[in-house]
């Protein structure tokens, strides 16, 4: 999949994500007046945060996908990252917002009519988000979009905070209905704090990974393991160090310094580097690999000792 690919498909899945939550807002803000719920209101800004997060992974996905130039020269992926990170402040406020609204209810309790169209647009809800998020996760895992994650985790966890909110509802309706003149409206409520606790926990995910990356946090030790292999394979390489890696949206920047031998001819050596670059783009999609060429020396450098493949000398 070339870029353009990558990024007609990102544009498309969240332009879904965007229909859909307008869709669900309207809704739910609809039976969540109606019936006075707080936690289908609560839903309703969820669903709203969601809007503006698909809207906000939209923005950061076209700018993107903007080629490098001469004020940035590494692209623009970081406008993904930054995408993520509002995403994570924007769920932090909502889930405020919700424990207020919530708390306030649990002091002045009001009554909940026609449960059974909380029910139902709860029900809607997590259905539809299950398709649409599965659908992101898809695209954000093949494309490595952090903005097309975060927005995938924005929908999953409406669906399971839709789900809680409609087995609240259905309590209450289920009590009410074997227990005639019991009053267990509190249920409501507690069901929105339980649901503005599951979203700081989103949040919270999603501020560390957008952070780490703004940060310039390497890559997973996992992903330098395999560089390392794929360093090492190559007999004409005698040693490597100082390697850094990074990442910016969906592209992983590597560089390292690779020592060879010191009659080792300038054209066998940079055949060396396609080969090397070629292998670590194979096992890690999306890389822009940077290699500095070394002599070694009679006398080894500490930083190369580790991963020499040479007899130590003098």
């Amino acid at each position: 999949m070339n870029e353009k690919e990558i990024n007609t498909s990102k544009l498309k899945v969240v332009r879904l994500s965007i229909t859909s939550n307008s869709v669900l807002v309207v809704f739910k803000l609809i039976i969540g007046i109606a019936i006075g719920s707080v936690s289908v209101l609560s839903e309703a800004i969820h669903s709203g945060i969601d809007l503006v997060a698909a809207l906000i992974a939209y923005f950061a996905v076209r700018s993107s996908a903007q080629p490098a130039d001469k004020q940035h020269h590494y692209g623009h992926g970081k406008f993904e990252n930054i995408s993520g990170f509002v995403e994570a402040i924007l769920i932090f406020l909502a889930a405020a917002w919700i424990i207020f609204e919530a708390v306030d209810k649990l002091i002045h309790p009001r009554s909940i009519d026609l449960i059974g169209w909380g029910i139902l647009v709860m029900g809607l809800s997590s259905f539809v988000n299950m398709a649409v998020s599965q659908m992101l996760f898809k695209v954000g895992n093949e494309t490595d979009s952090i903005a097309i994650k975060a927005d995938a985790w924005h929908l999953r966890t409406d669906v399971y905070t839709s789900m809680g909110v409609m087995i609240g509802l259905g309590l209450i309706w289920l009590i009410e209905l074997v227990w005639v003149g019991h009053h267990v409206h509190w249920i409501d409520p507690v069901a929105a704090i339980i649901v503005a606790l599951m979203i700081i926990k989103a949040a919270y995910d999603l501020t560390v990974q957008s952070l780490g990356d703004l940060l310039d946090a390497s890559l997973p030790g996992d992903d330098n393991a395999n560089i390392e292999k794929v360093i090492k394979k190559q007999a004409e390489v005698i040693s490597f160090k100082n390697l850094r890696t990074r990442k910016a949206g969906h592209t992983k920047f590597i560089e390292f310094d690779m020592l060879v031998a010191p009659d080792m001819s300038v054209e066998k050596a940079h055949l060396l580097t396609d080969y090397i670059i070629e292998d670590i783009e194979k096992i890690l999609k999306n890389s822009k690999v940077t290699i500095h060429i070394e002599p070694c020396k009679e006398a080894c450098h500490e930083a190369c000792l580790p991963n020499c493949a040479a007899p130590r000398k003098a």
